[in-house]
């Protein structure tokens, strides 16, 4: 069934998507770092922070040099992305990039969240005038990441294949070196969580890999169409574990660089 937590949590309210909306965008234009949880926040249960890597280290990365790391959550609104029967990508993207935004900023991260609710980015696009929804909703993610202007740009997606043996995460980078350090060091933490060996790959096609100017991965969750992944993708504790292993990615790459 599609994920029930993120109803329970009021994301399917309109009032507050569009006050949520208005703000990001708002904090976005004048460049601040602080993003304020609200009450759809409140409902969440505060994550653990990820194993791999020190609260303090963390902390002292990103606190002294008020690096920007954004959080796309990939899909929204009328564009679901991928599918199971009635489980949408969209609603797995949004709950596991709100429990990332929550971890890192419960560590002391300048991290902000493109969106919080069910709408596409391009529902309030400012930059791109086209007749296709498709390329504003991507240029809505591009130019708000070089508006704030974010660091590390982290896209999160759930794959699909057509065989269900098929499963596990990968994460897709520029073919350039820090992009690929941090998809690597994303992936590293993944394979620990699905006790796999894969590899990051170069994502050459995407767009948001060849516009944004920011260190920018994505990151494929794991594939809907698995039913070992679902049972990881569609529970709490499993979305959970999922924001857990990509925070711990994302730090320790901080720490590299």
């Amino acid at each position: 069934m599609r994920n029930v937590s993120l109803r329970t949590a009021g994301c399917d309210n309109r009032a507050v998507n569009r006050t949520w909306r208005r703000w990001i965008i708002l904090l976005a234009s004048a460049g601040l770092m602080t993003l304020l949880a609200g009450p759809a926040d409140a409902a969440l249960k505060e994550p653990s922070a990820p194993p791999s890597v020190l609260k303090n280290d963390r902390q002292h990365v990103l606190g002294h040099d008020q690096r920007i790391i954004l959080i796309d959550a990939g899909h929204g609104g009328i564009d679901g992305g991928t599918s199971h029967g009635d489980i949408l990508e969209k609603d797995i993207t949004l709950a596991i990039s709100r429990r990332l935004f929550l971890l890192l900023r419960s560590d002391g991260f300048d991290a902000i969240l493109n969106r919080t609710g069910d709408y596409a980015p391009s529902d309030e696009n400012r930059w791109l005038r086209s007749k296709s929804r498709h390329l504003r909703d991507l240029a809505q993610r591009k130019e708000l990441a070089e508006t704030l202007p974010a660091n590390v740009v982290v896209s999160v997606h759930i794959n699909w294949a057509p065989s269900p043996a098929k499963h596990g995460p990968l994460v897709l980078y520029r073919q350039e070196g820090r992009s690929f350090l941090l998809a690597r060091s994303i992936q590293d933490q993944l394979n620990n969580l699905y006790g796999m060996q894969a590899d990051p790959r170069p994502g050459k096609p995407f767009y948001l890999l060849n516009k944004i100017t920011a260190t920018t991965v994505i990151v494929e969750a794991g594939f809907i169409s698995s039913p070992e992944d679902r049972s990881r993708l569609c529970t709490p504790h499993g979305q959970e574990e999922l924001a857990e292993a990509i925070a711990g990615g994302i730090a320790a790459y901080l720490m590299e660089v």
